[in-house]
């Protein structure tokens, strides 16, 4: 059997509660993850219909290299028209999902309009095709409470994908949960409000159940066995891999502090006087005191070399949160001005179970925090709002909703977002190619498409952060289209002949040398082409006004980078 004939097109329709296989369109058939989702899209999607209403269309695609356990590459993308930004939308995530819908030989997974009665639905999915159950007995439940009687249900194999409370509520920072390798509804595709979508169909969860399928075929498995060894090599020989295997991603903590980066107090400073203590030394001396369930080293998909994944405990080792991770430290942490990661722990638990963005929610607090709804460091409050989302109050409904609708009816100016999405945890005026991306990206404000914080130049310096930025956001929208993780990059940027080696021993075709910047720059056309048809102009592509104007301690430095060289970084 061919690779293209394994594949098909999983089509779901919501309101007849029907399903259908198709052949994999030929415009289709060299693309995925990302890339696929723009592609389909726009192919399918009016770019000017409600994100919440009936023609909207919600798509889980696996990039091109999922399905073999090659390492940090078996990642599912989950994209729809954004009900936060009004445009397209891709979030990705590891765990089972990508690698257990290969299995089934789905390519894409689109799931179409709306069903006509009230409740709840779950989908499961295997060899036989499409089941439609109801779910109405986990509405109102958290994510964690919903997956375990599921896994018993169906077996502890299945992969998972579902959302929670601010899912159902239709919250625009709702994300979609993905079971990880220990079978924990923990590795969520969190940004742009793609959980709202799933929620306005309806679907409160998709069991796939792909025991019983098989491997995607591949072409040459020897020239792939060498490329895929080349590359594991490439990546476990890089140093990095050896920090973010120690101290995860929150070896970034010290990193922005010493760039002047780190989001502090609603991104009116770029040092964190508490920075130390929420650092990913402290973080990792902390688990490893504590042992029990603590991991400091922990693989959220099966087969990853990097595990920059932990599990983190609290005082007596009992598992609090997986993972604890930089972003959430930074934007729910030195953001609002806590210092504590006992605290930053349980924010993260609470909003994973509803299912909720910890960067939206958290730029949210710091939002609510300019105004006076909460002190800067006040723990409790900060958990109080949360609770306030649970419940589904205006408040925590204004609040869900993400950071750019809190400022608005605040009445707060520093407001950190983008298309309406809040930035991530570098702040944009000292890493300014970062920034760049940030502006220009049609995403919406999201540093895995493009940060360069790790580039040998000067952040501070305005001339040439658009190239470097352009440069970036090709490779990371390549990356997102093979399915790899951002630090799988490691290994590929040391050896990326293995890119096209294994694409090409995978699936016969004759990639060229710079495979990974061809998809790149196609899907960026895909996803700007979608947003211009959207209404977007060179207007959305701009940093708020006040980061021009409000330098950020202790730097000194406002964004400079100038509207032409932003308007640039796509002529390529």
């Amino acid at each position: 059997m061919s690779d293209q004939n394994h594949f098909s097109v999983w089509r779901v329709n919501m309101r007849t509660k029907t399903f259908q296989r198709e052949p994999v369109p030929t415009s289709w058939e060299k693309l995925g993850g990302r890339g696929l989702l723009a592609r389909i899209l726009l192919d399918e999607v009016n770019p000017t219909c409600d994100p919440l209403g009936p023609n909207n269309k919600l798509v889980f695609a696996p990039g091109l290299l999922v399905g073999h356990m090659v390492s940090s590459t078996d990642r599912i993308s989950i994209g729809a028209k954004s009900p936060l930004t009004g445009g397209i939308k891709e979030s990705n995530a590891g765990g089972r999902t990508g690698l257990q819908l290969t299995h089934l030989g789905i390519k894409a997974l689109i799931i179409e309009e709306r069903p006509e009665e009230p409740g709840w639905w779950m989908l499961h999915l295997s060899t036989d095709g499409v089941r439609f159950e109801r779910a109405d007995e986990s509405a109102g439940l958290g994510v964690f409470s919903v997956a375990p009687p599921l896994l018993e249900r169906f077996g502890d194999k299945v992969a998972m994908a579902l959302i929670g409370p601010g899912g159902e509520m239709r919250l625009r920072s709702a994300g979609i949960q993905n079971l990880d390798k220990d079978r924990v509804p923990s590795r969520i595709s969190a940004r742009g409000g793609i959980g709202a979508v799933m929620g306005s169909k309806k679907l409160k969860a998709i069991v796939i159940d792909g025991s019983k399928g098989s491997k995607p075929p591949i072409a040459d498995p020897e020239g792939f066995k060498r490329a895929q060894k080349e590359f594991t090599q490439a990546l476990m020989a890089h140093p990095q891999t050896a920090t973010y295997r120690d101290f995860g991603t929150a070896a970034m903590v010290m990193m922005c502090q010493g760039f002047g980066a780190l989001p502090t107090r609603n991104f009116s400073s770029g040092q964190f006087e508490g920075a130390e203590n929420i650092s990913g030394e402290m973080l990792r001396q902390t688990m490893l005191n504590r042992g029990g369930d603590c991991d400091t080293s922990h693989a959220c998909m099966a087969g990853c070399t990097i595990r920059s994944s932990n599990v983190f405990g609290d005082v007596n080792g009992k598992e609090v949160v997986s993972p604890l991770e930089y972003e959430t430290i930074s934007l729910m942490g030195s953001n609002l001005g806590i210092d504590d990661l006992d605290t930053i722990a349980r924010l993260n638990y609470e909003v994973n179970d509803l299912g909720l963005d910890s960067i939206e929610i958290g730029a949210a607090l710091g939002v609510a925090a300019e105004a006076g709804l909460l002190e800067f460091g006040d723990r409790e409050r900060a958990l109080g709002l949360i609770r306030e989302i649970r419940a589904g109050t205006p408040l925590g409904r204004l609040l869900g909703n993400g950071a750019g609708i809190t400022g608005q009816v605040l009445g707060v100016e520093r407001v950190p977002v983008v298309k309406n999405q809040a930035f991530s945890g570098y702040e944009p005026r000292t890493i300014k190619g970062t920034g760049v991306t940030y502006a220009t990206s049609p995403q919406g404000a999201d540093h895995t498409c493009g940060l360069t914080i790790r580039a040998k130049v000067n952040h501070l310096d305005p001339a040439g952060q658009a190239d470097l930025s352009r440069t970036t956001q090709i490779n990371m929208a390549g990356y997102d289209t093979l399915g790899a993780c951002i630090f799988a990059g490691f290994g590929y940027a040391v050896s990326p002949q293995t890119i096209p080696a294994m694409i090409n021993a995978r699936y016969g075709w004759e990639a060229p040398a710079d495979f990974l910047q061809v998809l790149g720059r196609e899907t960026l056309k895909l996803e700007r082409e979608f947003n211009r048809r959207a209404g977007f102009t060179p207007a959305d592509d701009r940093l708020p006004e006040w980061m021009r104007r409000q330098a950020i301690a202790p730097m000194n430095a406002v964004f400079d980078v100038p509207d032409e060289d932003l308007d640039n970084v796509f002529n390529w």
